[in-house]
């Protein structure tokens, strides 16, 4: 199987080692990782703040880049969810003004190959033992793409608990949102630091001392609302738990 890694630009920005975290997890399931160096933004930014022509060139960019591939493995929902649903939507649109710039013919073959980790974890693999082990009290929010667009469900929560060490803890209110949504937060900044401060707080009422997710867009709001509310907790990718074993130093 020849599997890519499509980082997202937040994790190749801010989040390096949630990448680097993909890569040892799925190396020691036996899987190869490629990492195609021409890969850039999805165009979720773009498409989500109206600029949805903008976004399209992004999308034959994906389509180029990760061609070839069995599957392509992403450590985010939202940016999963922007192949998986709005990349058709887009295929859609120009074949209905008749364009000819080929959009859908380009993005059919790698829409249904783009899984956000724990869906090719538990899809694909079959596998929720990882052979993981994190020793910390940990608590798991589910992020919108990932709840509402891919449907993950279970998924993170079935990988979460065969992690020797840890004790998952249920999260009061988990499926609200954190506040975060990108341009939202920057358009609705009010809103969505109160919005936050309430994940935080109900975080912090679970005693866990790690808040793990699928997605370090919403971990960055929800990392940088701990840090402004002086709590203990912190925040964690869920692909780095699962990278964890007892060699790594706590």
């Amino acid at each position: 199987m020849r599997v890519a890694l499509f980082l997202t630009c937040v994790n190749d920005t801010l989040y390096p080692d949630t990448g680097r975290a993909v890569v040892s997890l799925l190396n020691r399931l036996g899987v190869e990782v490629d990492f195609p160096m021409g890969q850039t933004c999805c165009g979720q930014p773009h498409y989500n703040t109206g600029y949805r022509r903008e976004a399209e060139p992004l999308a034959l960019r994906y389509a180029e880049v990760f061609a070839g591939y069995d599957a392509i493995v992403t450590p985010s929902g939202s940016c999963g969810a922007m192949v998986r649903e709005l990349y058709p939507r887009m295929g859609e649109r120009a074949r209905a003004e008749g364009r000819g710039d080929g959009l859908a013919e380009a993005v059919a073959p790698v829409v249904p190959k783009t899984y956000e980790l724990t869906e090719f974890l538990v899809d694909v693999l079959g596998v929720t033992d990882v052979g993981a082990y994190y020793p910390h009290r940990v608590t798991y929010h589910p992020t919108c793409h990932g709840l509402r667009g891919l449907g993950l469900a279970g998924r993170p929560y079935r990988l979460l608990r065969a992690v020797r060490g840890l004790e998952l803890v249920e999260l009061p209110g988990a499926e609200e949102c954190c506040g975060f949504g990108g341009t939202f937060a920057v358009k609705n900044a009010d809103v969505s630091a109160a919005m936050g401060a309430d994940k935080v707080r109900n975080a912090v009422s679970t005693g866990a001392d790690r808040l793990c997710a699928a997605d370090n867009s919403c971990l960055m709001h929800i990392g940088g609302t701990m840090a402004r509310l002086r709590t203990e907790l912190r925040p964690v990718h869920i692909a780095e738990i699962l990278a964890s074993t007892e060699g790594d130093v706590w």
